[in-house]
């Protein structure tokens, strides 16, 4: 389980497409993450968040580690369509004595959700997202609910029910350590409704 907190950003060194899915490599070593340690503290078969997607570090080393991403994965995010040098936002999983902050983040991205609109505030106060609710999850965006975008743990600010789309505020703090800053309108990025609402929408479904 992940709070939506990342943590740093890494950078993408190779995708080596598969049969069965693809595998990537992340590479953890340039100084932001030299300095939060994350390569020393992960180990093979340890999970990771990459970009809000849950995967399982197979192999590594003090400066990158690999995952495997299945067929399921790839349909659904865009690991598989990244390049070498893109950065992508990086979480290690909650431990069980730590803090809680963010929301409930299950790491298993839904779909991917099309930015329409990026404006940004006055005097360095962050920017507001418009996106495009992605098809069949209408019922899980509300207002002041919570979304995760690529691995963001973030408060819906306003839903246009007519149009089709949420907004989203990143404020200065999370566009100073995700890769949300750059945003621009046709990104795509991973959507993770939350579970709360998903589980809230089942039972409303089987109560009436």
């Amino acid at each position: 389980m992940y709070t939506g907190i990342v943590e740093t950003t890494a950078v993408v060194a190779a995708v080596e497409p598969l049969e069965t899915g693809c595998r990537i490599r992340i590479e953890t070593s340039d100084e932001d993450d030299r300095e939060r340690n994350l390569e020393a503290q992960l180990a093979p078969e340890d999970s990771i968040a990459v970009d809000g997607v849950c995967v399982t570090a197979e192999r590594v080393t003090e400066n990158w580690f690999e995952a495997f991403l299945s067929a399921e994965t790839v349909s659904r995010t865009t690991l598989a369509e990244r390049a070498p040098g893109d950065r992508v936002n990086v979480e290690r999983p909650l431990p069980a004595d730590g803090r809680f902050h963010g929301h409930v983040v299950k790491g298993t991205v839904d779909t991917t959700a099309r930015v329409l609109e990026v404006e940004s505030g006055e005097d360095g106060a962050g920017r507001e997202v418009t996106l495009e609710i992605p098809a069949g999850y209408e019922e899980y965006v509300v207002e002041k609910g919570a979304v995760a975008l690529d691995g963001v743990s973030l408060t819906v600010a306003d839903v246009d029910d007519d149009a089709g789309t949420f907004d989203v505020a990143v404020v200065p703090a999370t566009e100073a350590v995700t890769t949300l800053s750059a945003a621009r309108p046709g990104d795509r990025f991973h959507f993770e409704a939350d579970i709360v609402a998903k589980y809230a929408a089942r039972r409303a479904e089987f109560a009436g």
